[in-house]
């Protein structure tokens, strides 16, 4: 069961050329690199023991999804099983990523590769409801991801997947005492930095998590940036199960941001 809390931030950016989309993707990039290079110093026991970096052996995808993608946030705690961990995509469900997205490339075998969790890339037959409900709704409400692509961007506040001896995932704030206030001071500082870059002045918390994780990371730049909540999309949250398509659209429209993703 995956335990992704995402964190949405929607923007609406001026139109700006081309060549500063660019530069800007690569400042994101740049900083992606520096932020990993920095959590790979850090040492996590159990049950955080086995650790993938899927931005470090899906560079390539990755950086496709970025260098294409990169003008809006919608930002999660940490990659799931089938998400960034095998597409290279944040919340990446396979098919959408790859049918509708239009992304791919090589995928690399972690350094620790868990038996129970291979990463198969664009292969990875498993998908999740959370992630396709996720898609759905996007596909829904714009004609392509062209067109999604010129408001919205997907992230993760940290880029490490956790997983048990048993290979099951887990978010971050399940790691022992003091592991988790490490590692999110340091997620904190790039978050902060990767707002600014891209121009983001809201950020939706999707689950009670997400959003007060948002909050502590983003205090500093209140009230430049506005905090909000959305319902969480697990299938085991019985709000998200009674149509959370419709819960998100009227949230949106509620802020007034329905508009940015309607056809």
């Amino acid at each position: 069961v995956p335990q992704v809390f995402l964190v949405v931030a929607l923007c609406e950016l001026l139109v700006s050329p081309q060549p500063a989309l660019k530069a800007c993707a690569e400042g994101f990039l740049e900083e992606e690199l520096r932020l990993n290079s920095e959590l790979s110093q850090l040492q996590f026991s159990e049950p955080g023991g086995i650790m993938y970096n899927p931005v470090e052996y899906v560079w390539e995808p990755h950086h496709s999804c970025v260098t294409h993608y990169c003008q809006v946030l919608f930002l999660g705690m940490n990659p799931a099983s089938f998400d960034l961990a095998q597409t290279g995509v944040p919340f990446g469900e396979v098919s959408m990523v790859r049918d509708w997205l239009d992304i791919g490339g090589p995928v690399l075998t972690p350094p620790q590769e868990h038996p129970k969790q291979p990463a198969l890339g664009l292969e990875c037959p498993q998908s999740e409801v959370s992630l396709a409900r996720f898609w759905s709704f996007s596909r829904i409400s714009v004609d392509s991801p062209r067109f999604f692509s010129y408001h919205c961007f997907v992230h993760n506040l940290c880029t490490l997947l956790f997983l048990t001896p048993r290979g099951c995932n887990f978010t971050p704030v399940k790691l022992p005492v003091k592991q988790p206030e490490q590692l999110f001071g340091i997620c904190d500082v790039a978050l902060c930095w990767q707002v600014q870059l891209l121009g983001v002045w809201l950020v939706m918390g999707v689950g009670r998590l997400a959003e007060q994780r948002a909050w502590w990371a983003l205090s500093g730049l209140m009230p430049h940036v506005q905090v909000e909540g959305l319902v969480h999309l697990s299938p085991h949250n019985p709000q998200a199960n009674k149509d959370w398509e419709a819960v998100a659209k009227e949230r949106l429209n509620t802020l007034g941001m329905l508009s940015l993703l309607s056809k």
